[in-house]
């Protein structure tokens, strides 16, 4: 890998864990536990449509492992689960989806995101009757992964940073 490409992948990193671990100390916006706007997630489907696919994965599970580092890590395991079924569904649509789309990607990543995180929490708990709670998730995983979607497609449309990975 060139020095270049580590250096923004890095970076790209250190922005990442940077907003996650920010809107962390936000209070929830709703009374409902585990819901965020999920701003990180920017920074993956930027980093998957403007540099790659395992680059992509690359910045989105160092910022899990670093994010449960520094936050904790009672919740790595709905965090795990959430981003490798996000990074999946992003990696397929990747291939059809054109970079006025990316929005797309935001809302069905933030989908599988929610649905991931609810077999966890289903699996650790033993508790099969979560499931009623995701409708709700699912509306709320629409809306924030519209906005993120919409954020990343913006800073691929425009952003000259990627380029630096391509001298």
């Amino acid at each position: 890998m060139k020095t270049k490409k580590l250096t923004l992948l890095a970076l790209l990193t250190a922005i990442a864990l940077t907003i996650f671990l920010v809107e962390a100390q936000i209070p929830p916006l709703v009374p409902i536990p585990g819901i965020k706007l999920g701003l990180a997630n920017i920074v993956t489907v930027f980093a998957v449509f403007a540099l790659g696919s395992r680059e992509g994965a690359c910045v989105l599970f160092a910022r899990i492992f670093l994010g449960a580092i520094f936050a904790g890590f009672g919740t790595i395991f709905y965090s795990a689960a959430g981003g490798l079924c996000a990074i999946l569904v992003t990696l397929l649509v990747k291939k059809i989806l054109t970079k006025k789309q990316l929005w797309v990607a935001g809302c069905l990543g933030a989908i599988a995101h929610s649905v991931g995180q609810m077999a966890m929490a289903i699996a650790l708990t033993g508790t099969p009757a979560l499931i009623v709670y995701l409708p709700v998730m699912v509306v709320i995983s629409i809306i924030t992964g519209l906005f993120t979607g919409l954020c990343a497609q913006f800073l691929v449309n425009r952003g000259k940073l990627w380029k630096i990975t391509s001298t």
